[in-house]
């Protein structure tokens, strides 16, 4: 499986897309962070990630898992793939541990945003950490279900819309019916930026990402059978 995460982050990072990812998530965050220190005169490092934060995310992950098995399609290499000496557990678990990391590295680039708000204020670390780390699994849920998106389909583009139409669901649904709490994501983040780190809240977005692992996996492995 190292050699998979290996490879995969030098896709990341050696393709323009995981400096797209990167870049665009950090040009765009601190255009509303800037917007926040001197329009809103907020220094609450957490109010950031809970509105700007997640909206940036919904946009962006789709262009980093698009390619992810859609791309191996397309080049007629998913069948090297799936025969390989691999597992397709651990083939899958490469993959989303690499775009797990890539994800991680532009959280910690967003840190330093939080001591540009000391200078103005006082934030809370505490707070900052929570926010964080919540912020972190709401990416893995996601990262999770556009994995899911790239292995049904040979298109990056299809893929990549797939997952953008069911973020966005995810974030309206909530405004257009009463859901329960614990079947919306942005709801279980929400406890995050509050400074709570709480059991249900981590297992809901655990659970949807190792679901979505699971049909990725379930998808190849049917796939693997028909071939």
């Amino acid at each position: 499986m190292i050699s998979i995460i290996k490879k995969e982050l030098k896709s990341y990072l050696l393709s323009p897309i995981g400096y797209v990812f990167i870049g665009l998530f950090l040009l765009i965050f601190s255009v509303l962070f800037l917007g926040s220190i001197f329009f809103s005169q907020s220094v609450q490092f957490e109010y950031l990630f809970r509105y700007d934060g997640t909206t940036i995310l919904t946009m962006l992950v789709p262009i980093l898992t698009m390619k992810m098995f859609s791309e191996e399609r397309k080049n007629g290499t998913e069948q090297l793939l799936l025969t390989s000496p691999r597992s397709i557990t651990s083939i899958v678990l490469g993959k989303f541990i690499a775009a797990a990391i890539v994800l991680l590295i532009t959280e910690i680039f967003t840190f330093m945003y939080f001591f540009i708000l000391k200078y103005f204020g006082e934030p809370s670390l505490s707070v900052a950490i929570s926010t964080l780390f919540g912020f972190f699994l709401l990416g893995l849920a996601y990262i999770s279900f556009g994995m899911f998106a790239s292995s049904l389909t040979e298109s990056q583009v299809i893929a990549a819309i797939i997952s953008l139409v069911v973020f966005v669901a995810m974030m309206l649904i909530p405004y257009v019916i009463d859901i329960p709490e614990m079947f919306s994501l942005l709801y279980s983040f929400d406890k995050f930026p509050a400074g709570l780190i709480s059991i249900p809240e981590i297992v809901t977005l655990v659970s949807f990402a190792i679901l979505f692992i699971l049909l990725t996996i379930i998808v190849l492995q049917r796939r693997k059978s028909v071939k």
